[in-house]
């Protein structure tokens, strides 16, 4: 059931945005001539896939977690994008496909091999991931893998279409947060 709502609300997501997201694509090109970025992700099964996302930061920043990266990382218009949570919009081309959920632990990179573990070893890999989650709605980031993957598995645990329609409704009311830059 929660697999056709997924597909059901990123058709019409994609169609509902697609202004938008052409106007983002485009401001993006101003700033950095690579408006989207692919990164490497695990998702269900331990099956990587690529994650696509608006660009935020600059092209030669490194492909770590979030916070071990600086806002000088962060390009003029990322800023902006990672405050509003826009960069995620096309993540629902992901959850079309079939790689992402709407609700689910936010997909670990490919190279974070502590997060991967924790939640290898919680069961986590056994559903896929989402663009918005329990732990993201408590301000939980990749900062603290067990942390994460200990929330992850409540969510997992729990997920019912009631809480899976909260999670969202929370995210768009603008709760919990990204994952944080140093200063």
């Amino acid at each position: 059931m929660i697999r056709f709502i997924d597909i059901l609300l990123s058709l019409v997501g994609l169609l509902i945005f697609l202004p938008i997201l052409l106007l983002l694509f485009l401001i993006n090109y101003f700033f950095t001539r690579s408006p989207l970025f692919f990164q490497k992700r695990v998702g269900i099964y331990k099956k990587e896939f690529l994650l696509i996302k608006f660009r935020t930061m600059k092209i030669e920043t490194k492909d770590v977690r979030t916070h071990f990266l600086t806002k000088e990382d962060l390009t003029p218009f990322g800023s902006f994008l990672r405050t509003t949570k826009l960069d995620e919009l096309p993540q629902l081309w992901n959850v079309l496909l079939g790689d992402m959920s709407i609700v689910g632990p936010r997909p670990a990179l490919a190279n974070d091999e502590e997060l991967i573990r924790e939640r290898d070893f919680r069961g986590i890999f056994n559903y896929r991931p989402g663009i918005t989650g329990l732990a993201q709605i408590n301000g939980i980031d990749m900062s603290d893998p067990i942390k994460l993957a200990i929330k992850d598995h409540e969510m997992i645990s729990t997920l019912n279409l009631v809480l899976y329609f909260k999670l969202i409704f929370l995210t768009v009311l603008g709760h919990g947060s990204g994952d944080k830059l140093r200063n």
